[in-house]
């Protein structure tokens, strides 16, 4: 008998034009935390999705329990006892939260109608039994991207499973959130489940997971335990190199204003906010999830109405009622949701790269294909996104190549201000260091950048200066001088009228 629960042993996977996995071997023990570790486009999220059923494999073979499987689809997974949290979010956002935990497996009456009295309560159990205080009753729509995260989890749990697999599952989450996560992963451990765990946050790594697997390129690297491992070591095995500066800081000009906030207020969730951003600076804007952050932003850039307040740019007054209006202000907005707002996941990169300046692209009617070309090639090469062509669909592309094609997209516009919500969201240690050093460029070229990032040390390790939020208001602002954890953490904690 096999001393592995799961076995994936030699899997083979091309896609168009690129070769995702090459001869993969990943082993899991029942009750263990197993991390697969690797940069986006390293073939991490591809193995899980054949493990699961939604892609087959062109070679290989999946063992569970010393038996050969075979999974169509997600449903056979799921019989098979294997579940999935997936890191990019798809509810059924016009459904209710018990609806979304138990929609493909509904409950039935005796009668054969759909037992929604009992999946509400079973619902409302999972919810009180891992402390998430979300009711079951709720539409997804009025939920937050940590919120959904947190039902995704929820479902997980519900299917009783014997492998689960979880993709960046603490992505959008806080700390909080976190310690409720590890407490029942450490409780499925002790009832002898096996779960893989993505994460690109290596303090995660090394303090649930026991053992480490690592891909690089599509190509399996090596097998050890967490234990013995240290984070250069495994950050070294990732990218193949070494990565000696984590948050690469630029020396720029910090000049004028070029943004002033005056009293903005927007309902409930941004209360009478004033701050300033400079030219060549780096503003941070730290809180815990509902502090009112993207709300903020979304504010400034004419996504949300203002119920009052006023915004300056070089010294004017300007009236900023949508993206449009912000666009024609020099202000670029990189949302915390890649996928759902910054992407067309079914068309090109070189579409997605041109979308905002489709405009002056035209010529005699048309758009102008070589313009468009040189365009995009231009911000292919200069952002070293990882595609096989410009015309590949941008939703085929690994999470941190997605996410250069959006700042792709905004840079084309030319913008004087860019405002980037959560832009490291669920990307590898790689892909993060070149949007830190594209941070820095942007300020060197007197550019003033406000980023938004629930990482106190990622914001800490850009920000010339952070301000804090807590419940929609601003409450407190630190220099860089000053930068602590705990001084942050208290102002993030300011809750109360």
């Amino acid at each position: 008998m096999s001393e592995y629960i799961l076995e994936m042993n030699h899997i083979m996977k091309s896609f168009p034009g690129v070769q995702v996995l090459n001869d993969v071997t990943l082993q899991v023990r029942p009750g263990e935390v197993h991390a697969l570790m690797g940069e986006n486009g390293a073939g991490k999220s591809t193995l899980m999705k054949i493990l699961m059923g939604i892609y087959s494999a062109d070679a290989g073979e999946i063992v569970l329990d010393g038996q050969k499987i075979t999974c169509k689809n997600p449903r056979d997974a799921m019989e098979h006892g294997i579940a999935m949290i997936h890191q990019e979010l798809n509810p059924i956002l016009d459904m209710q939260v018990f609806e979304n935990v138990f929609i493909g497996r509904e409950k039935r009456t005796k009668l054969g109608l759909v037992d929604k009295a009992g999946m509400l309560r079973e619902t409302r159990a999972l919810l009180a039994d891992l402390n998430i205080d979300i009711p079951s009753d709720a539409y997804m729509r009025d939920l937050s991207v940590a919120q959904c995260q947190l039902i995704e989890i929820v479902k997980a749990i519900s299917l009783n499973a014997r492998v689960v697999v979880m993709d960046e599952p603490t992505s959008a989450i806080t700390e909080h959130e976190v310690d409720t996560l590890f407490t029942q992963i450490r409780r499925l451990k002790a009832e002898n489940v096996a779960i893989i765990y993505i994460s690109h946050k290596m303090d995660e790594i090394f303090e649930i997971c026991d053992t480490i697997t690592v891909l690089r390129d599509g190509q399996f690297i090596g097998t050890n335990p967490a234990a013995g491992m240290t984070s250069d070591q495994l950050i070294r095995m990732m990218v193949g190199r070494d990565i000696t500066e984590v948050f690469p800081k630029a020396d720029a000009e910090i000049g004028g204003p070029i943004l002033e906030v005056k009293n903005i207020s927007m309902g409930k969730r941004v209360k009478n906010v004033s701050f300033e951003l400079r030219t060549g600076e780096v503003l941070g804007i730290a809180g815990l999830v509902g502090a009112g952050r993207s709300e903020l932003v979304e504010t400034i850039f004419g996504i949300r109405r203002k119920s009052s307040g006023e915004v300056f740019i070089r010294g004017q007054k300007v009236n900023i009622h949508s993206p449009k209006d912000a666009i024609a202000n020099k202000i670029a907005l990189i949302t915390e949701d890649r996928k759902f707002t910054g992407l067309n996941l079914v068309g090109s990169v070189e579409q997605n790269i041109t979308l905002v300046h489709l405009s002056q692209l035209f010529k005699n009617g048309l758009i102008n294909g070589g313009k468009e070309k040189e365009v995009s090639t231009h911000y292919i090469d200069e952002l070293s996104i990882k595609t096989p062509t410009r015309q590949t669909l941008v939703g085929n592309l690994s999470g941190g190549n997605q996410q250069k094609v959006v700042l792709a997209k905004w840079l084309l516009t030319e913008p004087d201000i860019i405002i980037l919500d959560e832009p490291t969201r669920g990307i590898d240690v790689g892909a993060k260091r070149d949007i830190y050093l594209l941070i820095g460029e942007m300020v060197k070229n007197g550019k003033a950048v406000i980023v938004i990032s629930s990482e106190i040390p990622e914001v800490m390790g850009l920000a010339d200066r952070i301000i804090v939020m807590s419940e929609g208001r601003l409450t407190g602002e630190v220099g860089r001088p000053d930068f602590s954890q705990e001084r942050i953490m208290t102002y993030a904690a300011q809750f109360g009228e």
